[in-house]
């Protein structure tokens, strides 16, 4: 495998250092949280090796989570954070002589990870024009007898939007006549603005579910994702590519885990309140601002706007002022595979007054390039 860095995480707020950023809109989770808010005794915890599947109880949360009768703890694998589930995934099912049909934009492993293997790949390209609506018969057109999988997200990392059921199970409907399997990567699942669906899994054994606990729960730092089929073969596939990439889990991680889940009805209604409060800062700015224009998400907790400048415009200048004068970051479309004249901005992970300031800098930075009156 020929492995590039992704220029998300080569620039990630991680490597570029916090302190140099005051209003981080760059961050695509809710807050980050602390062990003890969870009210957690390890200390009678055994150190061994873990259950190669993962914790039971903790498969057993998951499932029971999942939205869906269809979906038992035996379909339910834990990996390291959905990144590592997804990794599985792509190094089972794809080789150098396998094709993949991806919707772009897509959060960056769901690409280069595919790119490192050295496998075909055919984009269905998302466009703001059409309000970053998946194009299911473009991906109909897409397949070919090679065709390993399909690979979405619902909700979109990174514009937030969401496929409707019915286009999921077209989704399935295409899998099923062309012989190959549907990967969705549902991160952002307990983040949807309405009703979440149920865990995708849930349609078909043709599907694989992916998700984690960094998202939605603000826990990145445990490490716990998961990916969910039903077919039993598959499932086996898996569990040997985990087994043999790192025998099983942290069962620290595990133990955390389980006990974010065992919190999680409260939280989540706690959690998606202020998300909301802050989505709807994000879109009173919008609406008073000429110079950008979105599309307004349906989940998750970050939008996918777009500068509204011309081509002179000094796009480098504007994100060096922006983080250098300002003091703000965002994930410029280049992350995505996209213009730079993007920009993914993340509205949960910062408090409210940050939220603000951030949107005025982009608002000032932008102002420094546009003439003055009387000019």
């Amino acid at each position: 495998m020929k492995y590039t860095r992704m220029a998300l995480e080569a620039e990630s707020p991680e490597e570029f250092g916090y302190g140099r950023i005051r209003n981080n809109l760059s961050e695509s989770s809710i807050p980050d949280r602390k062990l003890g808010e969870l009210g957690l005794d390890l200390s009678d915890l055994t150190l061994f090796y873990g259950e190669h599947r993962g914790d039971s109880a903790l498969r057993a949360q998951i499932a029971r989570h999942s939205g869906s009768a269809n979906i038992g703890p035996e379909d339910v694998l834990v990996c390291a954070g959905a990144a590592g589930a997804l990794f599985i995934a792509a190094s089972s099912l794809l080789q150098p002589a396998s094709h993949l049909v991806v919707v772009r934009p897509n959060y960056a492993t769901n690409i280069e990870t595919p790119k490192a293997i050295g496998c075909d790949i055919s984009y269905v390209d998302l466009s703001f024009e059409n309000g970053f609506k998946t194009d299911i018969d473009a991906i109909e057109r897409a397949m070919r007898p090679d065709t390993a999988y399909i690979s979405v997200t619902c909700p979109h990392n990174p514009t937030g939007t969401m496929m409707s059921w019915d286009e999921l199970l077209r989704l399935d409907d295409i899998a099923r006549r062309h012989g190959c399997l549907v990967l969705v990567d549902e991160t952002y699942r307990d983040l949807s603005h309405g009703e979440p669906y149920p865990a995708t899994a849930s349609i078909s054994d043709r599907f694989i579910s992916v998700s984690s606990l960094s998202k939605a729960y603000g826990t990145p730092g445990i490490r716990t994702g998961w990916l969910i089929t039903r077919n039993p073969d598959l499932y086996a596939l898996f569990l040997a590519a985990k087994e043999q990439i790192g025998i099983c889990g942290s069962v620290l991680d595990e133990a955390v885990g389980a006990a974010v889940l065992a919190q999680r009805d409260g939280w989540l209604a706690q959690s998606n309140r202020r998300n909301l409060r802050h989505r709807d800062i994000v879109r009173d700015w919008m609406a008073s601002e000429p110079y950008m224009e979105w599309v307004e998400p349906a989940g998750g907790v970050v939008c996918f706007p777009r500068l509204k400048v011309d081509a002179a415009f000094d796009l480098d200048r504007f994100y060096r002022s922006l983080l250098e004068t300002h003091g703000t970051y965002v994930g410029p479309g280049h992350w995505f595979e996209m213009p730079r004249h993007y920009m993914r901005l993340g509205f949960a992970w910062v408090g409210e007054q940050q939220l603000r300031d951030g949107l005025a800098a982009i608002s000032a930075a932008i102002r420094e390039q546009m003439p003055k009156d009387g000019e």
